[in-house]
């Protein structure tokens, strides 16, 4: 089988997500084909397709490339007249046609059983070229596909919904927010969440021993508004007023960092919150390590790999119950959840968790390692999305 996947840009090797998604895949004989927006990073485990470039600047190079996609429609002509007719038959002007098949020509000019799209918003100007290259057409959902940008955008996934074939959620909320969204609760779907690599993340090989009574709070995330970090903040300050003594780590970069700095300031949390910028993946574990507890506190949250990976190292997990972390998080068993934007209510639950005694926080993390092995591993994965392809 010969399955097509579109992202902008070829994954990270540190994006398990997706590597393990092309790995599982060809491990049981299938070829995957990766198609791009952009393709600067290196990446060689499997073929990537990269997207006509545009030049609105040089007519000498755009000209070329017009050149070369004409060679290619008249190469490929039944293909390229069936996606035409169709975007025709949904209501595009002929210059939106003749766009749509110069930005969509790299995938039209390839034969494909499966075409799935990362992300719903990546199938947006996309829903007709499966149906043309005779393909099937699958998308995966994210939070911000299912919870923001149709927000934005009513109606954004009306064509999307009436060409698909098969959805893939990575969570139970996310497929409900796509119901209420307009899709069609018979179009067949399958929930594949996110994993991470159990023998890297375990806490068993890695146990870290107290040098301080200091309670040693990490977050890692985006800065940006959804991740609600300024919520957290004021949770914070909440906890500094009850005399606590904590230290928080951000591990993180983006658009909201000159903000956060000035709130930490404003709140008077200089020399408990550090925001540390971006590490590499590989530096993660040994952060984990040094700390105690982990919030994620988010706005709009789809899952959340870095939660897994501290569950998996045994931190104590608080997360809001924004979308998909109250499956990524049972509250009481695994971690807790807390009502999303109220610092009063995640302050009180941190303070009960510091208070919690040895054996009771011993039983939430081993409940939390164990079920982090057993759901969230990258081999269940695989299996998984061969079967989303063959069932």
């Amino acid at each position: 089988m010969k399955i097509g996947i579109v992202l902008s840009k070829p994954p990270s090797y540190s994006e398990t997500f997706f590597v393990s998604k092309i790995k599982g895949l060809q491990r049981h004989g299938h070829e995957v084909i990766l198609f791009v927006q952009s393709g600067e990073e290196a990446f060689d485990l499997c073929t990537v397709n990269t997207a006509l470039p545009i030049y609105r600047r040089n007519i000498v190079k755009q000209l070329y490339y017009v050149l070369k996609v004409f060679l290619l429609f008249i190469r490929h002509f039944q293909v390229c007249l069936r996606f035409m007719q169709t975007e025709r038959v949904y209501g595009t002007g002929w210059i939106g046609v003749i766009k749509k098949v110069y930005v969509n020509m790299h995938i039209l000019t390839k034969k494909l059983d499966w075409l799935h799209f990362g992300f719903a918003t990546m199938a947006l100007g996309k829903e007709h070229v499966a149906k043309a290259i005779k393909a099937k057409m699958a998308v995966s959902f994210r939070g911000f596909d299912m919870a923001i940008y149709p927000i934005k955008y009513p109606n954004c996934y009306k064509v999307l919904w009436e060409q698909v074939d098969k959805v893939h959620t990575i969570s139970n909320d996310l497929y409900q927010l796509a119901l209420t969204n307009g899709l069609n609760s018979e179009i067949p779907f399958q929930k594949i969440t996110p994993a991470i690599d159990v023998n890297n993340f375990n806490r068993a090989d890695a146990d870290h021993q107290k040098s301080s009574d200091t309670i040693k709070i990490m977050t890692v995330a985006r800065l940006h508004w959804k991740k609600g970090l300024t919520y957290t903040l004021q949770a914070l300050k909440l906890l500094k007023d009850k005399g606590i003594d904590f230290q928080y780590t951000i591990i993180g970069e983006g658009t909201e960092y000159e903000k956060l700095m000035y709130i930490r300031y404003q709140l008077g949390l200089e020399k408990e919150v550090q925001l540390i910028g971006k590490v590499p993946h590989s530096t993660i574990k040994e952060l984990l390590v040094a700390h105690d507890i982990y919030v994620q506190y988010s706005i709009s949250e789809g899952f959340c790999n870095a939660v897994i990976e501290a569950q998996a190292m045994g931190l104590l997990c608080v997360v809001s119950d924004a979308e998909g972390l109250s499956e990524n998080v049972l509250h009481n068993k695994s971690g807790w959840v807390v009502p999303k934007r109220s610092p009063e209510k995640l302050a009180t639950k941190i303070a009960e968790i510091i208070e919690l005694e040895k054996n009771l926080k011993k039983k939430i993390t081993d409940f939390a390692m164990d079920r982090v092995k057993k759901e969230f591993n990258l081999k269940k994965q695989q299996q998984e999305f061969v079967t989303f392809y063959t069932e």
